[in-house]
Parts: C-alpha cells; sequence; structure tokens
C-alpha cells in the first residue's frame, strides 16, 4: 500500500531571471565583494543552481552546506550538514525577514521541490528571500532513503505480510544505521536545525510556508517559538492532533465522493460513464476475486512487461490520482476502461507513479517522524474496513515502526496550538489526504487566521489562480481578515476525460 502524506505538486514551474545581488545581505550581514560569494550573518553563500527536473532550465540561488549536531544532547558526536539554498529577491532593497518553505512527505527535499512550487512564490519573491532547508533525512541532508513497501509488491497478488514490512524495515535500518540514528530525524530535531540556522543568520524572523506534513513542521514551530516567526501560511492543513495515515482511508472515499459526484453532475460525464463510484466499487470487487494478469509496453522502456492489477493496485493508483484535478479528470476513464477488461492504462501510469515515489520520498525520514509521533494514536477503524484503502497503511506503520529505532515527542506536541500570530490556511475542495476539514479544525485555536477553500482544486493550492496574489499581500499586510478573497469566485471544476483526447468540447 503506498505511502503518507506524499505531497503531489502538479503545477508547471515559471521561468523567472533572479538578481545576483543579496542587497546588503537582507541588512543582517555584509555582502562579500565576488557575486558568487555571499555571507549572510556567519554563513556564507555560493552562487548555484537548483531544481531542473520539472524545468528547462535551472534556478539560480546560493546555497551552503550548514552543520548541526545530530544528537543535541551530544554536541561532540556525529554531525549533519544540511543542504540549505537562498532563492534571493528581486527587489534591490529587500525585506529583513524570511520566507522560509517547508516541503511535505514526510521525507520530501525543499530543495528538490522547489521548482514545483516556485509558481505560489512569484511574487512573495519580489521582496523577500526564499530560505530552503532541506528537513534532515532528507535530500542532501544526510537522506534516509529506503524502497517503501508496496512498490515491489503493488501488483502482485499477496498483500505483504506483517514479517515483510518488518524485513523491510530492518533492511532499511541497516541501510543506514552506520550513517544516522534514526532517533534525531523528527519534526522536533528539524524545528531545532531551522533554529540554529536562525542564529547563524543574524535572527531574522521566518514567515514559514508549509505544504501537508509541513503544515506541522509549521504548527508545531510555531508551538516552540512564536517569537521567531513573522507570519505562517498553511497549505494542506495537518491539525496537530490529527496522527498521520489515520484519517487517510475515510480523507480518499471523501475526495473521492467529490469527484464523482462532479461527473455525475456533468451531462457528458454522466452520460459516458453513468456512476464512476459504482463501478469503482464493481471493479474493486471483481479485482479481490480474480485479479487480471496482462502483458502491455512498459510506460518508460517500451519493452512488454506483464503486471497483474490487484485490489490493492487499483486503491493506490486511484489514491495518487485523486490528489490533482488534472489526474483526477482522468479517473473515470481509466477505472470504465480497467472494469471493461481494458487495465493496460491503469497499469501503465501505476507503473509510472511508483516508479517516481522513491526519488521524491525519504521513507526512513518517514519512518522516524511517523514512529516517534503519531504511532501511540494510530489504530484500525473498524469504519475503515470497507472503505478503499481499508486500514492498510495503518497496519504498514504499525508492524514496521517497531523495528525501527524511536525518538520522542515533546510534551503537548499534540495539543492544538494556541497562537495569535497572523496564519492563512488554503485547502482545495477535492483535497484526498488533508481536507478542508482538517483546516477548520486547526483554526479553532488560531485568534488571528483565515480559511480558503479552492473550489474543484485537490492537495496543494497556493500555485492555483489567485492564490500566490494573496498569499503575497498576506505576508505584506499581515491581516488574514482584510484580504478581498472575491477573485476565489472563479475557481471551478475541471472536466473529466470523456476519452483519451480529453474532455467532451
Amino acid at each position: 500500500m503506498k505511502g503518507l502524506f506524499a505531497t503531489s505538486f502538479t503545477a508547471a514551474a515559471m521561468r523567472r531571471t533572479i538578481t545576483p545581488l543579496l542587497a546588503g545581505a537582507i541588512g543582517l550581514g555584509t555582502v562579500a565583494a565576488r557575486a558568487d560569494d555571499r555571507r549572510i550573518g556567519q554563513v556564507r553563500f555560493t552562487a548555484c543552481d537548483i531544481g531542473g527536473q520539472q524545468r528547462a532550465e535551472a534556478i539560480e540561488a546560493y546555497c551552503t552546506k550548514f552543520e548541526v549536531a545530530e544528537d543535541p544532547a551530544h554536541p561532540e558526536g556525529r554531525k549533519i550538514r544540511l543542504n540549505v539554498a537562498l532563492v534571493p529577491a528581486r527587489s534591490a532593497k529587500p525585506k529583513p525577514d524570511l520566507l522560509v518553505f517547508l516541503a511535505g512527505g514526510p521525507g520530501q527535499s525543499a530543495v528538490e521541490t522547489f521548482d514545483q512550487v516556485q509558481p505560489a512564490f512569484r511574487k512573495l519573491l519580489r521582496d523577500r528571500h526564499v530560505l530552503l532547508v532541506d528537513q534532515r533525512g532528507t535530500g542532501e541532508s544526510n537522506r534516509l532513503a529506503c524502497p517503501r513497501p508496496g512498490q515491489d509488491e503493488a501488483f502482485d497478488e499477496a498483500a505483504p505480510t506483517p514479517e515483510r514490512l518488518r524485513a523491510l524495515a530492518q533492511a532499511c535500518l541497516d541501510g543506514v544505521k552506520d550513517r544516522a540514528d534514526p532517533r534525531f530525524y523528527t519534526t522536533t530535531d528539524a524545528i531545532r536545525d531551522l533554529e540554529t540556522l536562525r542564529a547563524a543568520l543574524g535572527k531574522p524572523q521566518y514567515n514559514l510556508v508549509g505544504g501537508s506534513y509541513g503544515t506541522r513542521v509549521a504548527l508545531s514551530y510555531l508551538q516552540a517559538h512564536p517569537d521567531s516567526l513573522r507570519s505562517v501560511i498553511l497549505d494542506g492543513v495537518v491539525p496537530q492532533d490529527e496522527a498521520l495515515g489515520q484519517s487517510h482511508a475515510r480523507n480518499l472515499d471523501d475526495g473521492l465522493d467529490r469527484i464523482f459526484a462532479a461527473c455525475r453532475a456533468d451531462a457528458a460525464c454522466a452520460q459516458r460513464f453513468g456512476d464512476p463510484a459504482a463501478t469503482l466499487a464493481a471493479l474493486r470487487q471483481s479485482l479481490q476475486a480474480a485479479p487480471p494478469t496482462v502483458t502491455l509496453p512498459d510506460p518508460v522502456t517500451q519493452q512488454p512487461v506483464t503486471r497483474t492489477l490487484t485490489a490493492d493496485a487499483l486503491a493506490g493508483i486511484v489514491r495518487l490520482y485523486a490528489y490533482a484535478p488534472e489526474s483526477a479528470a482522468l479517473l473515470p476513464l481509466l477505472i470504465d476502461e480497467a472494469a471493461h477488461g481494458r487495465p493496460q492504462p491503469l497499469l501503465a501510469q501505476g507503473l509510472t507513479l511508483y516508479r517516481k515515489l522513491p526519488e521524491r520520498l525519504a521513507h526512513g525520514m518517514e519512518l522516524s517522524v511517523i514512529c516517534a509521533e503519531d504511532l501511540p494514536e494510530l489504530r484500525d477503524d473498524p469504519a475503515d474496513a470497507g472503505r478503499l484503502i481499508g486500514n492498510g497503511l495503518v497496519r504498514l506503520l504499525r508492524a514496521q515502526c517497531p523495528v525501527w529505532p524511536t525518538g520522542t515527542r515533546p510534551p503537548g506536541f499534540k495539543q492544538p496550538v494556541v497562537s495569535d500570530k497572523p496564519v492563512l490556511l488554503l485547502s482545495g475542495e477535492w483535497d484526498p489526504v488533508t481536507p478542508p476539514r482538517f483546516a477548520e479544525i486547526a483554526a479553532k485555536t488560531l485568534s488571528n487566521s483565515r480559511h480558503l477553500v479552492a473550489r474543484g482544486r485537490g492537495h496543494i493550492v497556493m500555485t492555483r489562480g489567485c492564490l500566490p496574489k494573496l498569499a503575497a499581500v498576506f505576508v505584506d499586510t499581515l491581516k488574514p481578515a482584510a484580504l478581498d478573497t472575491s477573485c476565489l469566485n472563479s475557481f471551478g471544476n475541471t472536466p473529466a476525460f470523456t476519452s483519451y483526447l480529453g474532455p467532451q468540447p
């Protein structure tokens, strides 16, 4: 079964010319004489390029390696070199506070992910630098990369047993234990790293921008160090008391209900597919009884490969395709094709998705976070038994966590965050993993906050429509209640594909 808070960024990146000036090193230090060498406070940056995987060209930035102790109680022990990048503002006189992007997952690299979310920062970068730090255990910050359970077994008829899951966790641990102690790769450790870096930079205030699991980091930071923060943007919100993975089954079914309801309400989609929810339920039942094995061209090599479409594989593919409206628009068609004996297109999409995930997530870091912070609250829910992914994610974690060295969470970590700092919360109406109700829960104790919902959108919405503009106005004014959100009325549903040529005109 697929993994947990894998944030799916689908917006195309925008090309932007970045000024090489750091303008007085954001007022916190001196600018070195050479154009490719910058110093902010005690930290020296060197010109670099980041991204490039999702873009035709890389993003110009300034990079450094910032050393921290792996175990803060033993600073003389092993060190971690955090991968840090600074994307400079366009202004010659940028504001002294910094924007800090907190990536999702858990397990995503902020530096590697930024090229996918850059449209969300295009207006924010006018007057403020963006600081990107690969959270310890991700990217180039001592990445704890391991095969994810379900990647190899995704198209097998038998789901991985608890014994197999424990063996995978042990193999993962054996691969990292000589260079990392997984107990020290939690959210609390990441916040400590950001505070240590902030001190070295001259103690600027941060404006946090967190997506998905990054919202947990942001809320935890707000809880632990409110004076270090100027503002917070939460996109795809995880309430502090929510156990990662516990509500995934319900949230996915709720998101699919909205996606399929939009199809039933659209004349062309309803005529072509009837009720996609009923078709999906019937397909799942048939796969549980007799999963078909077919041969199809490999999506990359075009060589013939043989794969089985199991009920678990179906659930994993549908789940990831529900993250964004562009891919969700394909679901009625792919499900209908598979239900009519043509599972090859669905399997091809699954092969593509499963191959990309190991590049995007560090599963060892994911285990370090969830086993320390969420395992006590994870439990089988009888109500999830009949849902598409059932209790699979919870059982995966409960099988693997006993093998994984577990850190600690501070007292009160799971308590709602109470704050009067300016906070902007963003949700997608169709989000299958962090639904709008999550943001409403978090907002109850954030007295200076506002929650915006993007109609017809899925997971991570800050790149969409007018939301980059609203985010920039919010960070400038720190007045969430005063935002003019009338532009949100332009959001709507993405029409479903009625054929491989696209939606019906």
